[in-house]
């Protein structure tokens, strides 16, 4: 993306905008204000109010983060972890935001979604059906250990 120079009252003003529209990574506003011309200094002193102002909140960005991509997105806890890494979240916001899933709903839906690819591959043979819906669920980044045991009951019962 193009930089352009804003003045400081000018940048302060679109990046308000920027954090209310919705939640941000902190480095997602860093690399925005760097965007809008900023320096290094005005860019953390910039940072440093929207999070006195509560504009900008790392912990209420991953829980929000991690709450939508496992109810609309449907991802494990280690895909929404990687996510969040990458948006470079904290260590200890990732944790907070993960314990935020509902256990329960958690292996409902990888119960479910291993349950649909498992009845959509009816023409594959019994291990190669179950190493499909294995990648499968990997792809969607749940846990290798609570997959196999219901793939065992899955591959059992059917």
């Amino acid at each position: 993306m193009k930089k352009i120079k804003l003045g400081k009252e000018q940048a302060i003003q679109r990046i308000r905008h920027f954090c209310a529209y919705q939640e941000r990574a902190q480095q997602e506003v860093r690399d925005r204000l760097y965007e809008l011309g900023m320096t290094k200094s005005e860019v953390e002193e910039i940072l440093s109010d929207l999070i006195t102002d509560n504009f900008l909140n790392e912990e209420r960005f991953a829980i929000q983060f991690t709450g939508g991509h496992f109810r609309i997105k449907q991802w494990g806890k280690l895909k929404i972890q990687h996510a969040l890494q990458q948006k470079r979240v904290s260590p200890v916001n990732i944790k907070k935001a993960l314990k935020s899933i509902d256990e329960n709903e958690y292996v409902k839906v990888m119960e479910t979604l291993a349950t649909k690819k498992w009845n959509s591959l009816k023409g594959e043979r019994g291990i190669s059906r179950m190493a499909k819906t294995q990648s499968f669920l990997h792809q969607r980044g749940f846990e290798p250990a609570l997959m196999q045991s219901f793939l065992q009951q899955l591959h059992k019962g059917k």
